[in-house]
């Protein structure tokens, strides 16, 4: 049985991408960029938000991302829960294991503020025992320091626990961190990359996830 889960946040726990590609539009359009129509956008994120913009406008220059960084920021913290929805199944899947205390963090390479904001927002009765973004002092996934730092904050053994996401970003991190890795299959990413990455496990439904949480190894 698993006794601490981390999670990814972006394509994981929530449906974040239509409020990320609308601030990712507007701040291409205040510079005079072409725009990017929602559906590419799940093939852009997962790495941070400068990664995000230098897909987004490739010939940008630095200080030019700099700008758009700023612009889609001040956006984004207004309007990041506008769209944004949890995936069919996920409330009642923390709340199980919540009640079969089974500790819960995020792990996520969207900036630290805007994760907390939007995770107290839609989950403000799941007692997380952190929520931890990307940040100038920490590199992002796959870089495994992120699931150390959870592990430092709340201390497990590594065979109690597992690092769930939907991308290879995640994968890759959870191998880097010697932890289980669980792939779901409703996120930005499809299955084909995350048998590629080698997952542990692939999960269809927020109810497989309780089921591994269980499972005697």
């Amino acid at each position: 049985m698993k006794k601490l889960i981390i999670f990814d946040l972006d394509g994981t726990l929530l449906d974040t991408i239509a409020d990320l590609g609308t601030a990712c539009n507007h701040a291409l359009e205040a510079k005079g960029y072409h725009k990017h129509p929602l559906a590419a956008y799940p093939y852009m994120v997962g790495n941070g938000i400068r990664k995000l913009m230098e897909r987004a406008q490739p010939d940008a220059s630095a200080e030019e991302i700099d700008e758009l960084l700023t612009i889609f920021r001040e956006y984004y913290d207004e309007h990041c829960t506008d769209l944004t929805r949890p995936y069919p199944g996920i409330q009642e899947m923390l709340q199980q294991l919540t009640d079969n205390h089974i500790a819960l963090a995020v792990a996520t390479n969207k900036y630290e503020s805007a994760a907390k904001k939007i995770i107290d927002h839609f989950f403000p009765d799941i007692p997380f025992v952190a929520v931890l973004g990307q940040t100038d002092e920490r590199p992002t996934k796959p870089d495994p320091s992120i699931d150390f730092a959870v592990l430092l904050s709340h201390p497990t053994p590594k065979a109690e626990t597992m690092h769930v996401g939907d991308s290879a970003v995640d994968i890759e991190t959870a191998r880097r961190a010697c932890i289980d890795s669980v792939g779901v299959t409703w996120g930005f990413r499809p299955i084909t990359e995350l048998r590629k990455a080698y997952a542990d496990h692939i999960v269809c439904s927020p109810a497989d996830i309780v089921k591994l949480a269980f499972k005697n190894d």
